[in-house]
């Protein structure tokens, strides 16, 4: 059980460590953005009304909190999709390696079952997500 539990805790640090680097720069990058339109709002004189694309009035600029949530679930979304994925191939596998053992045969089914709720979970999750950046 133990062994099991540190192969999980090890492939979570390794898949977070691949998927770092992709989303640290756009972040550095989200908060660069935030500066320079700022910095340029403070020095024109734009009426304070509601024109679209007017970074300076627009509340869904790129670099809201908003945005940054959903591309972090976007992102998170594609990671668990992936990996669901490549589960139903294993459980695939495993069930029709599985040469008839009953044991082999519910392990296989088993992962199959599991990585259809975890697909169910993350379409849901972006289906939460969503909802509620869109009502607030």
């Amino acid at each position: 059980m133990f062994k099991k539990a540190k192969r999980f805790i090890v492939a979570g640090i390794a898949s977070l460590m691949l998927v770092a680097p992709g989303v640290v720069p756009s972040l550095a990058a989200v908060a660069v953005a935030d500066t320079v339109s700022s910095g340029l709002c403070e020095g024109t004189n734009i009426a304070t009304g509601s024109a679209t694309g007017n970074p300076c009035t627009d509340k869904t600029a790129s670099g809201s909190i908003s945005a940054i949530a959903n591309n972090v679930v976007n992102i998170f979304s594609i990671v668990v999709g992936v990996i669901a994925v490549i589960m139903i191939i294993w459980g695939g596998f495993k069930y029709i390696t599985s040469g008839g053992d009953s044991g082999n045969v519910s392990a296989a089914k088993n992962t199959l079952i599991y990585a259809v709720v975890g697909l169910i979970i993350v379409a849901l999750s972006q289906f939460i997500v969503h909802v509620v950046l869109t009502t607030s």
